[in-house]
């Protein structure tokens, strides 16, 4: 019975990050409340309480995921040499990542950069998550053009998938342009 009640904690849990990961990109991080996020999800807030006691712990829950994505990648990069094709893989699986609920968080991040700034915990994540994969992605003894290179390239895959993006398609047809990007750069 125990099973049940962890996978049913477990399901809210991921149902709360859901609905508020969409507000926060929707509406905004700062003009959302839990008020709102309880009663998209036909809850109390004492029930939402339960789960998460504030946005900044919803949003810290689900780049914590991402994070974990990325520390997977940048682990798998470093199991290897440190070859144009994995760095080329590494992209690609970022392409991966970003099309998931990581690409939500990212977008979310994106769009609400000014209001994350008071957020120095969240800041300084987001930071580390893109710092760690650029160093991992780097070719032993990189030129400053190389590490250009490789930022330009992980940035592309991320800028494809900005919300609002005014460069027109799909979101497929952005992530194979910033692929075909990435790869034109990838020292």
């Amino acid at each position: 019975m125990v099973e049940s009640g962890t996978r049913k904690r477990g399901d809210t849990r991921a149902r709360i990050q859901t609905v508020a990961l969409e507000r926060f990109t929707d509406n905004g991080y700062d003009q959302t409340s839990l008020r709102e996020i309880a009663e998209d999800l036909g809850v109390t807030k004492a029930a939402l309480y339960y789960h998460f006691r504030t946005k900044e712990e919803i949003l810290d829950s689900l780049l914590s995921k991402v994070s974990d994505e990325i520390d997977g990648l940048v682990q798998w990069m470093q199991s290897g040499p440190s070859t144009r094709e994995r760095r080329l893989e590494v992209v690609r699986r970022l392409g991966d990542i970003t099309r998931g609920t990581g690409g939500g968080v990212i977008q979310c991040v994106q769009q609400n950069e000014v209001a994350l700034n008071n957020l120095r915990s969240t800041t300084a994540l987001v930071h580390q998550i893109k710092q760690r994969l650029w160093t991992a992605a780097l070719p032993p003894n990189a030129s400053v053009e190389d590490k250009l290179r490789m930022r330009m390239a992980i940035m592309s895959v991320l800028f494809a998938n900005k919300p609002g993006s005014d460069l027109g398609g799909t979101a497929a047809d952005r992530t194979a342009a910033a692929l075909a990007v990435a790869e034109d750069l990838v020292p």
